[in-house]
Parts: structure tokens; C-alpha cells; sequence
């Protein structure tokens, strides 16, 4: 390969199925957003009479952002360090592309040297002590901070990392990849699912790398187990069981292509604060553990809402293709704050099905502790409302 590839993945928002999500029963809609992550592999390099593999990630956005890995077939292809300077994301990355694809070194004695830059788009991280550079319509932020010292907004930069990385590097095995990246998508999920996992230590939802690889999605997660089977990284059969969970395991997830109707926008911003997730998450399972079966009629109505909601928007979606005053009653019915709307009842439909998602979420809030919508953000919200 002689020439640049240039992929990317999209941010993240989880507009339906909070907390609901990190269950199998539940399905939610997650939006990818025009925030990106970007990777460009470069063309091949060589590493004269090295019996190894280099792999060279840089990032020049951040302070000491560069990451050298050696590779080798002889040791289960387990990524090593080269100078100190480690990032868990890109090293699983790394191990299970390699693992995967298991090359052999004397294919690869001329081109065993990969090298491969990463770039986020300034939304991904707060803009403080950076400066900002177009980059052709691209705004990028170039930070005086390693990428561990910069907060973050929340937007899924390392799924966008893992899931922008894998396809790079896979490219190095997968001849001409970039035009046929659909065809390889189940595998890059896939194997970003297992990166992701792997490096937060953890097995998450999913959403937010399924989103990086699919954009716009109705999405229920995959059984845990899946992932929390694979046996250790480097161990003898770990790289014929991972293509076995890649290729062939049926994953029982549900991805399907959904988005925002036309006309709606969704605006994210960065109130440079925010809240602690894993704990939010432990409280609510403790009050729903505690409060069954009551905490399982909540979910039971939530999951309805949310089923709701998902539909009435892609109702909302198709009376756009076919009515040519669809966006006027809507504008026109935000505007007068109606409750309803005679002409397109779908628009109430939605409407309501959002109001039963924030009542459920205050009672929640209300009995676990958890701030979901507490009541401050409740009387800002009616503060705001036209």
C-alpha cells in the first residue's frame, strides 16, 4: 500500500434508554453525532532484520502524544512498550487486530513498520490551554496537556478512538479496505467491542462503540459473557477463540439504523462539569435491586416510553418525506408550547412519551439518590421553557 487511508467515526449522545441500556431486555437509541475521530494510515515503513512488529500511534494535539509498540508472532502478539509512554485504548487495539489477523512475519519482512495518526475534533475535549486550527472543515484543538490531563465532554472519544483505530490498523492486512469498509463493519464492531472492554477493564453497554461503527442507531446490548469468556491475551487459543466470538458467535444485539427526522437538530455543549457515571449507575441498581418488584414496573414503563419515543421520531422521519408542512406545524406547535397537535398526532405522541421518561427518571432520582433530573434541573428546565 502505497498511499495515505483516511477513516473516521462519529461522537456519540444517548437520547433514549439511560441506564436501561446496560440490560439485555432493553433497547435504546443512540445518536452519532457530526463530532468525529479521525485515523490516517500511512503507507507501509520497514524495520531492516527486525523479527517484530512496530506499530507507531501519534496524536500531535496533545502533549507527548506519541505511542511505539513491538509485536511479535512468538509471543502471542502481546503489544510492548517501547520508550514508557502506554495508552490501554491502542494497546488492546493493538493485541486483537494483530490476534485476529495473526500475520506472518515473513510475509510482512519488508513492511513490518505501521505507522498511524490519530486526530478528534475540538468537541471531544474542553478547550482550555488549547488552540484551535481549521483544518479544511475541521476544527481542531491542539492541547499543552497529555491527552490523559485533558477533560473530556463526554462524546465517546475512546470508543471513537478504539473503533477509528481498529479500522486503521486493519487496513494494514485488508487490502483496500477503505472502499469497502460496509463490508467489513461486523468485524470492526466486533473486535472494537473487545478492545473497549478490555481497556476500560470492565464490560460496558456497548453503545457507544456500536455507534462509532454504525452512526444512528436503535441498539440493545450483547450478553456480557460473551466478552468476559475470552481467555487471557497472549494465552495459546486466545487468538482462534476471538476470531471465533468475531466471525462466527451469533451475538444476539440488536443494531439498527435510525435517526433524527429531517428538520431536528440535536445541539450538545460542554458546562464544563458533569457527573460520575459508574457511581450513578451503582446507585441506581442498588435502589433497583432494593425495590423490586416496583423498581421493575418503573423499568417496565420506561422501556414503553422509550419505545414510543424511538417510534414516534421515525414517525416524525417519514412525515417529512411525504407532507410538505410537516416542519411548519412543528416549529408552530413548539412555538405556542401545545400540548397537542391536531394535524399530526405523532408529534404528541412524542411529546408524552418524553414527559413519562422524565417522571420516571425524577422518581428515580427521588428514591436512589441518584441525581438523574433533580429538582434543580427540573425548575431550570421549566425556567427555559418558551
Amino acid at each position: 500500500m502505497s498511499e495515505l487511508r483516511a477513516f473516521s467515526a462519529p461522537g456519540k449522545a444517548l437520547l433514549a434508554g439511560g441506564y436501561l441500556v446496560l440490560d439485555t431486555k432493553y433497547e435504546a437509541f443512540v445518536v452519532g453525532l457530526s463530532a468525529r475521530m479521525h485515523a490516517v494510515a500511512h503507507p507501509y515503513g520497514s524495520l531492516q532484520g527486525s523479527d517484530k512488529f512496530e506499530v507507531r500511534v501519534k496524536s500531535k494535539q496533545f502533549k507527548d502524544g506519541e505511542w511505539l509498540y513491538h509485536i511479535s508472532p512468538k509471543t502471542g502478539f502481546i503489544p510492548v512498550s517501547i520508550g514508557g509512554s502506554k495508552n490501554p485504548f491502542i494497546e488492546k487495539v493493538i493485541a486483537n487486530v494483530f490476534s485476529y489477523f495473526k500475520p506472518n512475519m515473513d510475509d510482512y519482512c519488508n513492511r513490518n513498520l505501521f505507522v498511524i495518526d490519530i486526530f478528534s475534533d475540538d468537541a471531544y475535549h474542553s478547550q482550555e490551554d488549547s488552540v484551535t486550527e481549521h483544518r479544511g472543515n475541521r476544527r481542531l484543538s491542539f492541547h499543552s496537556h497529555r491527552i490523559e490531563e485533558v477533560p473530556k465532554t463526554g462524546l465517546g472519544s475512546s470508543a471513537g478512538l478504539v473503533t477509528v483505530l481498529t479500522t486503521a490498523l486493519a487496513s494494514f492486512f485488508v487490502s483496500d479496505l477503505e472502499n469497502n469498509v460496509d463490508k467489513y463493519r461486523e468485524v470492526i464492531h466486533n473486535l472494537s467491542q473487545v478492545a473497549h472492554c478490555q481497556a476500560q477493564g470492565k464490560i460496558g453497554s456497548g453503545f457507544d462503540v456500536a455507534a462509532a461503527a454504525y452512526g444512528s442507531i436503535r441498539y440493545r446490548r450483547f450478553p456480557p459473557a460473551l466478552i468476559s469468556n475470552l481467555p487471557d491475551i497472549g494465552s495459546a487459543t486466545y487468538g482462534s477463540k476471538l476470531a471465533h466470538l468475531v466471525d462466527e458467535e451469533d451475538w444476539n444485539i440488536t443494531i439498527k439504523s435510525n435517526h433524527l427526522p429531517s428538520g431536528l437538530t440535536l445541539w450538545m455543549g460542554d458546562i464544563k462539569n458533569g457527573s460520575e457515571t459508574v457511581k450513578l449507575v451503582q446507585k441506581v441498581k442498588n435502589w433497583y435491586d432494593s425495590h423490586m418488584p416496583e423498581s421493575l414496573k418503573i423499568y417496565t414503563e420506561l422501556d414503553h416510553a422509550n419505545s414510543r419515543f424511538m417510534d414516534g421520531l421515525s414517525k416524525l422521519d417519514r412525515l417529512h418525506e411525504t407532507h410538505d408542512d410537516y416542519s411548519d406545524q412543528i416549529f408552530e406547535s413548539l412555538e405556542r408550547n401545545d400540548c397537542t397537535c391536531q394535524k399530526y398526532p405523532e408529534i404528541t405522541e412524542v411529546r408524552d412519551a418524553v414527559a413519562t421518561i422524565r417522571r420516571s427518571f425524577r422518581k428515580i432520582t427521588k428514591e436512589s439518590g441518584a441525581d438523574i433530573e433533580p429538582p434543580v434541573q427540573t425548575a431550570y428546565w421549566m425556567i427555559a421553557r418558551p
